[in-house]
């Protein structure tokens, strides 16, 4: 006989910072839902690790207070008591004096698109615009090589459509980051396949 796995069905980030989450998943917390994360691919690990480091190294050659926080939690702004995102990369140029469960200021976040979150990937995405720090997001592609590029423009908008870079290079203008996009993905199954 198989146990159903109980959740509770509606819960504030408050609530869900306290919950004995099921251990063996990552959790994020959808209006008031929690929802288990799939496991990641080989790939979409290897570009987390890839841009982490890649983003670390142009921070420590800056002498920037800035830091890249792998899945850390953030909070939309937009129904804030009832959302708790988990994006795969952050960047805050913060500090911090107490630990915290909830990114403070983040001024960049990233998000790796699998076939299998497509639809939430972007559902979280559209709640990162809410956060007032965030300048761009970034979206890189899994299973070809390509990113798109969200920015902020100087008046608080959104545009209406991402930059696509499917080659050369991927510029992330909110922190002076630039690097050759297949360089990304050099040690991924894609390398030498460009877009698909």
């Amino acid at each position: 006989m198989v146990a159903l796995l109980k959740t509770p069905s509606v819960m504030t980030v408050v609530e869900f910072l306290a919950w004995d989450a099921p251990a063996g998943q990552r959790w994020q917390l959808v209006d008031g839902e929690p929802r288990s994360m799939a496991p990641a691919s080989r790939t979409h690990n290897i570009l987390q690790g890839a841009l982490g480091t890649a983003l670390t190294n142009h921070f420590d050659a800056l002498g920037s207070p800035c830091v890249v926080v792998p899945t850390p939690g953030v909070v939309p702004r937009a129904r804030s008591q009832d959302n708790y995102r988990i994006p795969d990369l952050a960047v805050t140029c913060t500090g911090y004096d107490a630990e915290e469960y909830a990114l403070s200021e983040p001024v960049l976040l990233v998000e790796i698109l699998s076939p299998s979150n497509l639809a939430e990937t972007w559902t979280n995405i559209w709640a990162y615009m809410t956060i007032p720090s965030v300048r761009e997001i970034l979206v890189l592609r899994s299973t070809s090589i390509g990113a798109e590029v969200l920015r902020r423009a100087p008046d608080g908008t959104w545009p209406d459509r991402p930059i696509v870079v499917t080659d050369g290079v991927l510029v992330l203008e909110s922190i002076g980051f630039r690097v050759e996009l297949a360089g990304l993905y050099r040690r991924t199954r894609l390398a030498g396949k460009g877009d698909a």
